[in-house]
């Protein structure tokens, strides 16, 4: 199934709950995305669905194992899976994250359990550049990689994430998965929450045809205080709505996604945060057109 990537295309988070949703209900969204740890094994019912759904819809395959930044390589067992995964689904587009998940114990690979942010350095931003190369040389794809929402700094960061970003995808070919309700957490964190401000000044950083996917999600603000949780437990913000508008207004029609993993609604609900999506975006886009 050929898919135009700039299309104007919306798409959800498909999750077990909704499996029967997505191949019984009218078709209402452009495609569907999954987490490729979760359809890993050797068959079973959870990939037969997916097969089923495949036939229906462009599939996204977004990982969140791989562990791009790692200091140490991506198992060969992972890449593997991943590939025999590939090539059965076909998807229109591949994502990773901009953070590190694999480490060593007694001789032995460890995974994190969590994706882990990174110091945005140059010796950081040429071992994830030797890593995007080599997934993206073994899969025969490229990949998109996402900004990540973190809960500490590293004071030896001299570039910024959108800075390290647009060199990594100059550099290896890849493109960027843009999420916007990362940046909003992490200016609500540690830039003073000005969310506006901040996703202008990151989006402005990126070149033009960088930007291949859009996710906007919920976050949660804790009631003492304490730091902002990127949950997707929640519906889109105000301030992610209105993050996503300057992205649209800058990048044009990108393929955007509803995030929503945990505390998941009725598929209705779901349904409507990517017709909003479409809604907005169409706006825009109109606009300029006019």
């Amino acid at each position: 199934m050929l898919v135009d990537n700039k299309a104007l295309l919306v798409g959800v988070g498909l999750r077990h709950p909704h499996f029967t949703d997505i191949l019984t209900k009218p078709k209402q969204v452009d495609f569907v995305e999954v987490h490729s740890e979760n359809f890993f094994g050797q068959g079973g019912a959870a990939l037969s669905v997916l097969q089923q759904v495949r036939e229906k819809y462009p599939v996204s395959l977004h990982s969140t194992s791989m562990g791009l930044g790692s200091i140490h390589d991506i198992p060969m067992g992972y890449l593997e899976r991943l590939k025999k995964l590939t090539q059965t689904i076909d998807p229109f587009l591949m994502s990773e994250h901009a953070c590190f998940t694999w480490g060593k114990q007694y001789g032995q690979s460890m995974h994190s359990g969590d994706l882990l942010p990174i110091a945005h350095t140059h010796v950081n931003l040429a071992r994830m550049c030797e890593q995007v190369d080599k997934v993206q040389s073994f899969l025969g794809r490229q990949l998109i990689i996402e900004n990540v929402s973190a809960y500490v700094k590293f004071d030896e960061s001299y570039l910024s994430e959108a800075e390290f970003l647009a060199e990594l995808c100059q550099r290896t070919g890849a493109k960027i998965l843009l999420d916007i309700n990362n940046i909003a957490v992490n200016s609500l964190n540690f830039e003073g929450g000005n969310i506006q401000q901040s996703v202008a000044d990151y989006i402005k950083i990126l070149p033009l045809k960088s930007v291949e996917q859009i996710h906007l999600a919920g976050f949660q603000i804790p009631s003492d205080g304490q730091l902002v949780i990127d949950d997707h437990a929640q519906p889109v913000s105000d301030e992610v709505w209105q993050g996503y508008r300057l992205a649209i207004e800058r990048f044009g029609a990108v393929p955007t996604l509803i995030e929503w993993d945990s505390h998941l609604p009725h598929w209705s609900v779901l349904v409507n945060e990517a017709l909003k999506a479409r809604e907005i975006a169409q706006a825009i886009l109109h606009r300029s057109k006019s």
